[in-house]
């Protein structure tokens, strides 16, 4: 049995790209997985057929309603009792460039912040009393380097994802040393996650970067798993995953 024997861990954006690789990964290291999905429903009952282990379990998660991380408690408090590990991997942005402004108008930025850092926050909120009953509880949040570089998709993707950052800072600060908190903050990773962003244009990018190589969500999931089962002594900070993309 794998590291995560006897852990319950909640994926939100848990039924495609990077979600979808740290549950495989969760659930390979012996994890029990609640797979939070918006819209993939087929793809979360497709995926937990593939898992190893019986104890796995999908849920909507809406991240826009407040409601919706209130039935997740519930769920999770009535099936495991607890929880161990909290990823949250969902997301929403659209491309738009940071010059025009008219595109991005108040009601897109407001729908781009509250799915991307009031919704995570929703989360952990209403999973905080069961984190709270692990024995070495963790919460990885999903960032970006859009966060520090001020370039990503949108202008409010940037200030959503620096929220996000800095959430993460105060949170592990007055949980520790109960629940550590960390952000994983990756770059142009291989998924359908930026609307008409596609292999060739992740390839141009990813050349112009130390590393020369696009980051696959896999590179993301197992930097989920080693802030999990290695990085016991860090917390309120993030690990960049951008095949050197920020330098």
């Amino acid at each position: 049995m794998g590291k995560l024997k006897d852990k319950i861990a909640v994926v939100t954006g848990g039924s495609s790209g990077i979600g979808l690789e740290t549950v495989k990964m969760l659930a390979k290291e012996g994890a029990s997985v609640v797979i939070g999905y918006h819209n993939g429903q087929e793809r979360a009952e497709k995926l937990i057929k593939s898992l190893p282990g019986k104890k796995h379990s999908i849920i909507k998660i809406q991240l826009q309603d407040p409601l919706s991380s209130n039935k997740l408690k519930n769920h999770v408090e009535a099936v495991y009792g607890k929880l161990d590990i909290l990823v949250n991997s969902a997301g929403f942005t659209r491309p738009i460039s940071h010059k025009d402004l008219d595109q991005l108008d108040e009601q897109l930025f407001d729908q781009i912040l509250i799915a991307n850092a009031r919704g995570p926050y929703s989360i952990i909120r209403s999973l905080m009393s069961l984190l709270q009953l692990s024995e070495e509880a963790v919460v990885i949040n999903v960032s970006s380097i859009s966060a520090f570089t001020g370039s990503g998709s949108n202008i409010a993707y940037c200030a959503s994802k620096a929220a996000v950052d800095t959430m993460t800072m105060s949170l592990a600060r007055v949980f520790g040393p109960k629940i550590r908190f960390l952000c994983v903050s990756p770059a142009a990773v291989a998924t359908d996650f930026v609307e008409g962003r596609d292999r060739a244009a992740l390839e141009t990018i990813s050349s112009k970067t130390p590393l020369n190589r696009v980051v696959e969500p896999e590179d993301i999931a197992l930097s989920i798993i080693a802030c999990v089962t290695h990085l016991k002594t860090a917390t309120g900070t993030k690990i960049v995953v951008d095949g050197g993309r920020h330098l």
